[in-house]
This record gives structure tokens, C-alpha cells and sequence, in this order.
């Protein structure tokens, strides 16, 4: 008997498809995974592709020839941004009334990059394809939860939680909830797993 769960591919005393809740989205997400993130305990993006149908996840570093990647950015039904906050990038709010030089009843896709923040640079620094497409960024008072790994700042979000603030200003018609009650259920799972005072001690000094 596996001790991986077939679905969510963390250990079976882990898992997390209990807490999965399928949800609607208009906005369709790809999430590009750095190889360094396929196997983490703790990774976040799962609980994204396993709550939306119409997610896709592909691995890799350097998506500049990627087939399948290529074939979806190719299709002019689609209006295509990727999150990255840089000096041209717009804010989700602006993405939400602009055509980005298509017509705004263009159905959309958006990018996620999973991975640390200098992975997700090196991600972004060698995919030609990636740089070609409009960029986007999150309001900047956003503050992660993602309290069981050291962030370099407030504002740090786990893959999770962007896709859970990216969606919501996107459609505030549609309820994106359920992607933030299961990743909280994750970490506290993960807290209640750890030795009496370990967490206050390596988290909340």
C-alpha cells in the first residue's frame, strides 16, 4: 500500500483532500512549478489544481520551448497575464477592466509562478515566452498566513494565497473561500504534528 496519497501526493497521514472543496472560476489559472516545489511537504499550489477543474500545473525552470504551455498561450480565445509584480506591471483591478489589447470579452488565463522568490526570478529570466505576456500584481497590502515558514516579509503569500487573492478580485461575484480554510487546515495540521512548544519557539519569536 502507497504511503502517498494518489490525489494530492502527500503522505496518506497527511492528506489534504479532505479539505478540498471543487469551486468555479471563469479565470482560468497556470501554475508553472519550480522542480524544487514538486515534492514539499508544505507545497501550497496543489490545493489550487485540486480545487479548480480547469487549473493546469507544469514543472520545470525554463518553459521557453514547452510544448503544451506554448500550445495554451497560442490561443487567441484567451486573453493571457501572468503574476509578477514588476515596473510595468497593472494591478488585478485593472486587469479585471482592460482588454490588455484584446477585447474584454476574451476568456482568461493567468500564470502563477510556485516557488521561492529567487526561483521564481530565474523561472521568470530564462522563459522567453513568459516575458512576452502583460504582468500583473496583487494590492501590495496583502499579508501572508503561511505561519510555519519564515517569510522575508508581511506581505510574503504562499502560492495559495495569491491564487486565492487573484481569483477573488477577478470575479467578487464567485466565493473563493474554501482554498484559504483549506490551506489553514494544512498548517495547523502540521502544528498540532510538532513537539510541544516547538512552533511558539521557531515562529513566533
Amino acid at each position: 500500500m502507497s504511503r502517498y496519497c494518489p490525489q494530492c501526493r502527500k503522505a496518506m497521514k497527511a492528506c489534504i483532500c479532505q479539505w478540498i472543496t471543487p469551486l468555479e472560476s471563469d479565470v482560468e489559472l497556470i501554475i508553472l512549478q519550480h522542480p524544487s516545489e514538486e515534492h514539499r511537504p508544505m507545497g501550497t499550489a496543489r490545493i489550487l489544481s485540486l480545487s479548480l477543474s480547469n487549473s493546469v500545473t507544469f514543472i520545470g525552470e525554463d518553459f521557453s520551448e514547452h510544448e503544451d504551455l506554448n500550445r495554451l498561450l497560442g490561443d487567441s480565445e484567451y486573453r493571457h497575464a501572468i503574476l509578477y509584480p514588476g515596473e510595468t506591471s497593472v494591478s488585478v483591478e485593472q486587469l479585471s477592466t482592460s482588454g490588455l489589447g484584446n477585447s474584454t470579452e476574451s476568456k482568461l488565463r493567468v500564470i502563477l509562478l510556485d516557488g521561492t522568490w529567487k526561483k521564481a526570478f530565474k523561472m521568470w529570466q530564462v522563459s522567453s515566452n513568459l516575458q512576452q505576456l502583460d504582468t500583473v500584481h496583487l494590492p501590495k497590502d496583502l499579508k501572508g498566513n503561511y505561519r510555519i515558514r519564515k517569510a522575508p516579509s508581511e506581505n510574503s503569500l504562499s502560492t495559495v494565497e495569491a491564487g486565492y487573492h487573484l481569483l477573488a478580485l477577478l470575479q467578487p461575484h464567485r466565493e473563493f473561500a474554501p482554498l484559504l480554510a483549506a490551506f489553514d487546515r494544512m498548517i495547523q495540521f502540521q502544528i498540532d504534528q510538532m513537539p510541544p512548544g516547538v512552533f511558539e519557539k521557531n515562529y513566533l519569536s
